[in-house]
């Protein structure tokens, strides 16, 4: 709500507003570097166009990923999820949302497990998805960190055999006392998206939600 998605200073913001911790989403380039932005492509959030995994790491950082949002923000760049860690990873933690667009995989399972265990962050981060495949192939790789199943909104959809999770993912509007009761007979906990209004807040919470993704940790 306050700063470009995605970038270091919403992270950074988000901590000052009293958050515990983030959510990201992660792509990989075509030079095999892992970068923090919410589409598929560059179009939306830059000054750039084109899909990210035809781009490297080189042309990524040329691109203004903040003009869009507000002048304040001219020149923030696209984030590394290296650079997200050594920023703010001592003191938030980390929903790594995998982003995938296909059953196949382009090896960012992997780079984001190396990353995770290159900064001790095994207990500071929770990796998500709507691709239940990508969280299959990341618990083979990495079985020690904990995984979030996304579903799309006014979906309730049964968990893919084969996959286990510690937690759902859902999206807040489908979430009632019927709902809830039946994702946690699937998983311990219930992170849902995204919550802007104080009130709902407070009834997810005692409904028995135990993380809420918003916009607006300050309120």
């Amino acid at each position: 709500a306050y700063a470009p998605m995605n970038t270091i200073p919403a992270f950074e913001l988000a901590h000052q507003q009293g958050a515990d911790g983030i959510e990201l989403d992660v792509h990989r380039t075509k030079d095999g570097e892992v970068v923090i932005l919410h589409d598929f492509s560059v179009d939306g959030t830059t000054n750039g166009t084109g899909e990210i995994k035809d781009m490297t790491l080189a042309q990524l950082k040329k691109l203004d990923a903040g003009a869009w949002f507000s002048p304040s923000f001219v020149n923030t760049r696209i984030p590394t999820l290296e650079e997200v860690f050594l920023a703010v990873g001592r003191f938030l933690f980390i929903n790594i949302e995998i982003k995938s667009q296909t059953i196949e995989s382009d090896g960012l399972e992997a780079l984001v497990a190396t990353l995770i265990h290159k900064y001790g962050m095994t207990e500071r981060v929770i990796v998500s998805s709507f691709n239940p495949y990508v969280l299959m192939r990341f618990r083979g790789i990495f079985a020690d960190v904990p995984l979030g199943y996304l579903t799309a909104p006014n979906e309730i959809i049964p968990a893919p055999e084969g996959l286990t999770f510690e937690a759902h993912h859902p999206y807040q509007a489908i979430l009632d006392n019927a709902t809830i009761a039946q994702y946690k007979s699937q998983a311990n906990f219930i992170n849902t998206w995204t919550v802007n209004d104080p009130a709902r807040a407070v009834a997810l919470a005692n409904m028995g939600v135990n993380g809420l993704i918003t916009d607006k940790p300050d309120e």
